[in-house]
């Protein structure tokens, strides 16, 4: 691949990830899944007690991860403060500030998301972030 095609990809790929980001702050789940490929995989890395945790295959699966983050938090801040792109990567640094929907904790943290983009949708989404203190807010152990 030349330059100019790597740059062209790099550009796609961001915004893709950009109109990604923008349909998760509308709630917009059918329009996430639609810039998904249909090989889509997530992983949420944490304990089960975080109902959005674990690992997602295929478009029904990653459909239901999204619908589940949405009706189990309420979103105050989700901003994406830098986005790095290479090739088929998109890497996504960023912080947030949610509140639960089953007992209004918080959960305030940086995160890191780490997209690989395939055929100008997103193929694999790793979302890290402090998970001690998602679970600590859904288990009511916040401090």
């Amino acid at each position: 691949m030349s330059e100019i095609e790597t740059k062209k990809l790099e550009e796609a790929n961001l915004a893709l990830t950009k109109e990604v980001f923008f349909r998760f702050g509308s709630h917009d789940v059918d329009g996430i899944v639609e810039l998904l490929h249909e090989d889509a995989h997530i992983e949420f890395y944490g304990p089960s007690e975080i109902p959005y945790a674990g690992d997602y295959n295929g478009l029904t699966e990653c459909r239901e991860f999204f619908k589940t983050v949405l009706s189990s938090v309420d979103i105050h801040v989700f901003e994406a403060e830098e986005f790095i792109c290479e090739n088929d990567k998109v890497i996504v640094v960023g912080r947030l500030r949610l509140t639960t929907k089953v007992n209004g904790n918080e959960i305030k943290s940086p995160f890191v998301h780490v997209i690989t983009c395939k055929d100008g949708k997103w193929l694999w989404f790793r979302d890290f972030m402090n998970t001690t203190v998602a679970y600590k807010a859904f288990t009511n152990n916040a401090a």
